[in-house]
């Protein structure tokens, strides 16, 4: 799907880093074009205001990124593996029980679609912000949505669903919903509902026994 974790990012991993220890220039300009890009969108900030924030020179960003597009790419990097650090504990937490697993991710993530400061996921508003299909902030949002297509394709074949890629596109077309309609309502919308929402398709695409 790293910086710190808040109701802002649909993710969980942690630096690793001694708090004691200063981040290095390269460290510090990540952290913060996470922060700003998530908040107020890619296009939105500017290198000067990163620069500004991180505390560092305009030449230290140009050393560790070619450019902003460069940067743009980084942060959705380590947002993808954010989101799937998240992801990957929640599966770990109930192995072989692909249905638990994705409910158990949807249970947190409804929690957190519900709080002040979440703005859905940064790579699907990284897709919507640049079409340009060359891009390379778009090329990482395309790269991380066709495998959260395929995980959930290989999760609906693994709960026994009639129809595994129909069931499959139903749960991403929920999340993603979840995603945008976060941003929304915020307290009391939708997205609370999406765990509940998709045991309730999930159910619908299994089969059903006599008796």
């Amino acid at each position: 799907m790293a910086s710190k974790t808040s109701p802002a990012a649909d993710s969980d991993s942690k630096t690793g880093k001694s708090a004691s220890k200063p981040l290095l220039a390269a460290d510090r300009i990540r952290k913060t074009a996470r922060e700003m890009f998530y908040r107020d969108g890619i296009r939105a900030v500017g290198v000067d205001a990163i620069v500004n924030q991180a505390g560092v020179t305009n030449p230290s960003l140009y050393r560790s990124f070619s450019s902003k597009d460069e940067l743009a790419a980084a942060y959705l990097r380590d947002y993808d593996a954010e989101f799937w650090a998240r992801f990957d504990a929640a599966c770990a937490a109930h192995p072989g029980d692909p249905r638990a697993q994705l409910l158990d991710y949807l249970t947190g993530m409804a929690g957190r679609a519900v709080q002040n400061g979440y703005r859905g996921c940064g790579l699907t508003n990284a897709a919507v912000e640049y079409p340009e299909s060359e891009h390379p902030a778009r090329a990482v949002a395309v790269e991380h949505k066709r495998e959260l297509r395929r995980r959930l394709n290989a999760m609906a074949t693994g709960m026994g669903a009639e129809d595994p890629e129909a069931l499959a596109d139903g749960l991403l077309l929920l999340i993603e919903g979840a995603f945008v309609s976060s941003q929304l309502f915020g307290e009391g919308g939708p997205a609370g509902r999406v765990a509940a929402m998709a045991d309730k398709l999930i159910q619908a695409h299994l089969p059903r026994h006599p008796g």
